[in-house]
């Protein structure tokens, strides 16, 4: 008896757009219009690297243009006050205009008459390709598209995703393409080479703004690279995880283990990585409660077996949070601790009420009170 055909559910959602990132060092792009617009455009091939025609038309001003013909990003940047001609189309990586409409058309037609993936600005049914809001940790470059439905929404994406990505992390994926040559000359083995990138990618998360060294090198193929665990004390604040730092969001990011208080909200506990183990340790007035020696030596045996912890407390950590045990049996046993500040909740509460702690002509300090 023959079985029925079983459909099989695509492993890919629909692509509005397929995101590819385009070699462009030493290629020609031209870039049309005297625009703020095209300006950004030809700084931006200039920074991957590209040769950039601007023909900015015959009234173009030459001010707009600047400092970015004379010092260009990374490529050259040619500026003519001319109109696109047919054959300044020929063996172009790319072309861009900020044109109105009728010479938008053109343009675009002429492009792909040459075979060039053409782009006008802001006319979508013009354009092969688009230019969404780009982080730059170059060589790690990120970008986003919401395929021109809500350009202010990828930018605010990029701005949050800016927040929470190291600026070094920019170092450690430099240093990754000076090694990976050397590396694979050195280990020919895939698998052990793979133990190695593993090694690497736990220590550019464990110290993300340290400028790796050739020393790392020689330590990580040995399997001696910073593997060994640590305690960062983050303050949660008074529950809003609007009111996180954005250092405590790198931290619940970059963590293995969270040991968290009853005060923790679930939405600060959400900005955890998924993989993170979560351990409540909270403590409550005449109901079951985790003792601080416990939880001392919770946090050392942790440490110690290299997991990288976060203390989770409410408010901020050195105000009634019990915060000089918890570091001195850290230190007693040799193991890295750091802390990482929060909003306290009086803090939190008085600016929910809209007023301030310290009028200066009523109070001359501010005291909190267990």
């Amino acid at each position: 008896m023959s079985r029925k055909p079983t459909r099989t559910p695509p492993r890919i959602a629909p692509l509005a757009k397929l995101p590819l990132f385009h070699a462009l060092d030493g290629r020609r792009v031209l870039v049309a219009g005297d625009t703020d617009g095209s300006r950004w455009k030809a700084e931006l091939m200039s920074a991957a690297g590209a040769h950039v025609l601007v023909l900015a038309g015959p009234e173009a001003d030459v001010h707009r243009w600047s400092g970015l013909v004379e010092n260009p990003v990374d490529g050259p940047v040619t500026l003519e006050k001319r109109g696109w001609l047919e054959t300044d189309f020929e063996g172009l990586a790319l072309a861009i205009g900020d044109l109105d409409h009728s010479d938008g058309e053109a343009f675009a037609a002429t492009a792909r008459a040459a075979k060039v993936p053409v782009n006008v600005v802001d006319k979508p049914t013009l354009c092969d390709f688009q230019i969404g809001s780009i982080v730059n940790r170059s060589p790690v470059v990120i970008g986003i598209s919401t395929d021109g439905a809500a350009p202010m929404l990828g930018q605010s994406i990029r701005s949050r995703i800016e927040a929470v990505l190291p600026s070094g992390i920019a170092s450690w994926a430099a240093a990754a393409q000076r090694w990976r040559a050397t590396l694979k000359a050195r280990v020919p083995d895939a698998k052990a080479r793979r133990r190695f990138w593993e090694r690497f990618t736990a220590a550019a998360w464990n110290a993300p703004e340290r400028t790796p060294t050739e020393r790392d090198f020689s330590a990580l193929q040995r399997d001696e690279g910073e593997t060994g665990g640590s305690v960062t004390m983050v303050g949660a604040g008074p529950g809003d995880p609007e009111l996180l730092t954005l250092k405590a969001v790198r931290a619940l990011q970059g963590a293995s283990v969270i040991l968290y208080d009853d005060l923790v909200s679930s939405e600060v506990l959400e900005l955890a990585r998924r993989e993170a183990h979560r351990i409540s340790v909270g403590k409550r007035g005449r109901g079951p409660s985790v003792s601080q020696r416990d939880i001392d030596a919770e946090l050392v045996r942790l440490a110690q077996a290299g997991e990288r912890v976060v203390r989770l407390k409410g408010g901020d950590p050195l105000i009634f949070g019990r915060a000089t045990e918890e570091l001195e049996a850290c230190r007693a046993a040799g193991v890295p601790v750091s802390i990482v500040p929060g909003i306290t909740a009086a803090q939190g509460a008085a600016a929910a009420l809209g007023f301030s702690l310290t009028e200066r002509e009523h109070a001359r300090r501010v005291q909190f009170v267990t």
